[in-house]
């Protein structure tokens, strides 16, 4: 959702501030702030939009001082506005926040009763009020102000906080949004995301839930609400900054579309075991003589890595595999334990539909499995066991790499359940196996041959709406290419089944609408061509994904984009491809801001 930056140190604190910020705009930015504590105290600089209009503040006016603490905003109380941006200043105190305080109304007017103003909308404000508050009536230091302020406060949050009466200390705390401490030489920060302090320090801790941090440019001491000391280890980041910078692209997206074999490789890379024709699950036993189901839970672009994962394990393990969204699932009394093995995907580890979904399953008995591409996040610490995916920083919002990659963990899971129930013959496992092995391979091709699609895009730039149909593995697929071009061109778009489109959809096809049609050649092939021939029929505009060399569907087609032959569980790596660059193309013909598209924020850490 939102970023947060933090430093303390003997350097000028802006310029870092703002270099993390401008890694971390990804979370959001409908406003952007700092707050940098000098000789005279914290000079407040905050601005509505994107960090730009805050970099040109900066360059009038630099606030100086060496402790400092940065925002981007994704708005969730309170529209976008300057009086909105954090940091939020209430007398001495300064205050950055991550998350929704649920109970901010009453506590509010609690305040308010009190005789204290307020100057914004948010919820973040009251936490300001209520360390100064404290502060006021006697608290011994800022970080028992901070301790009375969260006992107070229900909701997610990471909240970091500064005061002029304090300075050279930083306080934080962490609950259900994340936060991650940095440790330099005399240096130390705070980030949302480990891409805005790697320039500066390899050694983070990633806090967990409940942890209240008191910070200086010595170090930091991690407690609990109630003071108690608590122990968390620092790790070593391998990847470093340059894996978050562009590499000569124009976009994040469109390296990080291109980056997907690397990433596949990456995470099937020591667990894909050729010689035994199996997959390795890093020490996450199941015990399948008891498995009943499989439940895969998700949001959005993880929801649709989980329809394939039904495909893929339901293919595999003959096991009865649903897929829920997140969002949803312990709204419904849900019925879920013991038997049951859930499986729950985030890319960030973070997401806070998800994380609840995770906890409530393991509270009526069931066992969970993550599939994350963020080291001791949230939800892997929350879970029996975590598969992580090796895609890297993902820096655009539309996700690309973390997609396949999750693909490729949801495959070794298929491939690891199928060998233990005996029903993925050694044979089959050993071709699948192979086959799973050249797809970062057969990716590269198919990204190399498909190419920029600037002519496609200066085509369809213009259409107001595209149907997107596929059956099988394929089916996820169009729902996944209609939610990326949602996403960026901002075009209205519908994925659906293709068997489905005589039940309704088809009384939307005319001329002015391009439908999208995955037909590679497979089960289903022949079924997909006649609901192609459906849509011709009514004067359909038809851009067909199929297999290379497939002359049949390139003559019902006004234009077809080529992938390499592939297995049924497989294809989705490859079909997927096409629509991303396809979403991407026409939103660069649109004008549009590929990395950052309006209202949406890359991690969703907020219900």
């Amino acid at each position: 959702m939102c970023g947060i930056v933090g430093y303390v140190g003997p350097k000028q604190a802006t310029p870092i501030l703002l270099g993390g910020l401008r890694r971390l705009e990804y979370r959001g930015y409908d406003s952007a702030g700092v707050a940098v504590v000098g000789s005279r105290g914290a000079q407040v600089l905050r601005c509505r939009g994107k960090l730009a209009g805050l970099e040109a503040m900066v360059q009038r006016e630099m606030p100086e001082g060496t402790l400092g603490i940065g925002h981007t905003r994704w708005a969730t109380h309170g529209r976008p506005s300057e009086a909105n941006a954090h940091p939020h200043k209430v007398g001495s105190v300064s205050v950055v926040h991550n998350g929704i305080i649920e109970n901010y109304l009453p506590l509010r007017a609690r305040l308010e009763t009190s005789g204290r103003k307020f100057s914004s909308e948010t919820d973040t404000e009251i936490v300001a009020h209520l360390i100064d508050e404290s502060l006021l009536g006697g608290a011994p230091s800022l970080v028992e102000a901070l301790r009375v302020a969260l006992r107070q406060v229900h909701g997610a949050y990471a909240l970091v906080a500064i005061s002029d009466k304090h300075p050279g200390e930083i306080v934080a705390a962490k609950n259900a949004s994340p936060l991650v401490l940095g440790l330099g030489k005399g240096e130390t920060f705070l980030a949302s995301d480990v891409p805005a302090i790697l320039e500066h320090t390899r050694e983070v801790v990633f806090l967990d839930e409940g942890d209240v941090v008191q910070v200086t440019a010595d170090g930091a001491t991690i407690t609990d609400v109630e003071g108690k000391p608590r122990q968390r280890p620092a790790r070593s980041i391998e990847w470093d900054a340059a894996a978050a910078e562009k590499g000569g692209y124009p976009h994040f997206m469109l390296k990080e579309i291109h980056e997907q074999p690397r990433a596949i490789t990456d995470t099937l890379r020591g667990r894909l075991l050729l010689e035994d024709r199996d997959a390795d699950l890093e020490g996450f036993e199941v015990d399948v003589r008891n498995l009943r189901r499989v439940l895969i839970i998700a949001c959005g672009t993880s929801y649709h890595a989980g329809l394939v994962g039904k495909f893929m394990i339901e293919g595999t393990a003959r096991v009865p595999v649903e897929v829920d969204l997140a969002s949803e699932f312990r709204y419904r009394d849900p019925v879920v334990g013991a038997g049951d093995l859930v499986i729950a995907i985030s890319q960030s580890g973070e997401t806070a539909d998800t994380l609840a979904a995770v906890k409530e399953a393991r509270a009526r008995g069931a066992r969970v499995l993550a599939i994350s591409n963020v080291v001791d996040s949230a939800i892997p610490r929350s879970s029996n066991g975590v598969l992580y995916t090796h895609a890297g920083p993902e820096i655009g919002v539309a996700s690309t790499k973390c997609f396949t990659a999750q693909l490729a963990a949801l495959s070794l899971i298929a491939i690891h359940l199928g060998r233990r129930t005996g029903k993925l013959a050694p044979d089959a496992a050993a071709k699948l196996v192979e086959e799973l092995a050249l797809t970062p391979t057969k990716m590269t091709e198919a990204l190399e041959a498909l190419g920029d699609m600037k002519q496609l895009a200066r085509e369809y730039r213009y259409a107001k709406d595209f149907l997107f149909l596929g059956r099988g593995t394929n089916y996820p697929i169009a729902l996944e290419g209609a939610l990326k071009l949602k996403e960026i061109s901002y075009i209205h778009a519908e994925g659906y089944a293709a068997g489905e489109m005589k039940h309704g959809p088809i009384a939307l096809v005319d001329d002015g609408v391009p439908v999208v049609v995955l037909a590679p050649q497979g089960p289903g092939y022949e079924k997909v061509l006649s609901n192609l021939a459906e849509v011709r029929a009514r004067n359909g505009e038809i851009i067909g994904v199929g297999t290379k060399g497939d002359q049949q569907l390139a003559n019902l087609c006004d234009r077809v984009l080529s992938i390499p032959d592939a297995p049924a569980l497989l294809q989705p790596f490859l079909t997927v491809l096409p629509l991303q660059l396809m979403s991407y193309a026409i939103a660069v013909a649109k004008g549009n801001d590929v990395d950052q598209p309006r209202n949406l924020a890359k991690s969703v850490t907020v219900e």
